[in-house]
């Protein structure tokens, strides 16, 4: 029993002893850590907000300002570690032969983040581009340094690693896009009275653009009716919604100037069989 109560009572003087020597270089450098924290988010917006000023991508905004923020923690982290007195040579070297284990275990993490870089400094498409890659199409939402966010028109989100990406043929439409849409016309309506609806209808409507101007023109002779074919350009958030809204306006527009549209026919011949 006075064994175990000696026992205690080591302990205690031992915890008594290292709190004495270890418990104010301790709080000094977790007070150290905190302001390192506040430094560094503060650190990154500033950086963030210069960037921004000077024009820069939001990726590269990003990237830079969480580099810079993790970077000054770095520094307190050092210097709240050197205050309670480790050894910063032990630890480096202990953490580079776990780094090497740790590389192996996350190589796809990696090549992730290589991409993710490459994409960023290389700039083969923006957020805010309408691109198609691997089997997938859609508006860049987001560029981070492992994946890349489509967000379709349903406003669902694709989510592609950016290993995914990076030597694939990647087909980036941009900003804008060129709609396709394949008006009927009768043979013998009056073309110029069409043409004037097809010009009004594109100049009245907020989400066509002037610049670069529609092309109209007629695109195919079938059996039935002439093919117009109306080429406006909108922006690639918008093609969907224009795609539908220029046709209600369209047929709106023909059927207001008494335009018809063919109606397709088919001829049937019964041939009466000699008796």
């Amino acid at each position: 029993m006075n064994d175990q109560l000696d026992m205690l009572d080591h302990a205690k003087r031992t915890a008594l002893d290292l709190a004495m020597r270890f418990g104010p270089k301790l709080m000094v450098a977790i007070a150290v850590m905190i302001i390192g924290a506040y430094v560094g988010r503060w650190a990154g917006r500033a950086t963030d907000r210069w960037l921004s000023s000077h024009g820069f991508e939001p990726p590269v905004r990003r990237l830079t300002a969480q580099v810079t923020r993790l970077l000054v923690l770095l520094i307190f982290v050092i210097v709240a570690l050197q205050n309670v007195g480790v050894e910063l040579l032990p630890l480096i070297a202990g953490l580079s032969v776990a780094g090497a284990g740790i590389a192996l275990a996350l190589q796809g993490v990696f090549g992730n983040l290589a991409a993710g870089l490459t994409i960023i400094f290389t700039r083969p498409f923006r957020e805010g581009d309408y691109i198609g890659i691997i089997g997938e199409e859609g508006l860049v939402a987001n560029i981070a340094l492992f994946d890349t966010i489509l967000l379709h028109a349903d406003q669902s989100q694709v989510v592609i690693p950016n290993r995914k990406i990076v030597g694939e043929i990647l087909h980036n439409y941009g900003r804008i896009r060129q709609l396709d849409l394949v008006l009927p016309v009768a043979y013998d309506a009056d073309l110029a009275r069409v043409r004037d609806a097809v010009d009004e209808v594109l100049r009245a409507q907020p989400l066509v653009l002037a610049t670069p101007a529609p092309l109209v023109g007629i695109s195919a002779f079938d059996p039935g009716a002439l093919k117009l074919a109306v080429k406006p350009w909108v922006a690639a958030a918008d093609y969907v919604t224009a795609g539908g809204a220029i046709s209600a306006e369209l047929l709106a527009a023909l059927r207001a100037r008494g335009v018809a549209m063919p109606i397709p026919r088919t001829d049937v011949k019964l041939v009466q069989s000699a008796p």
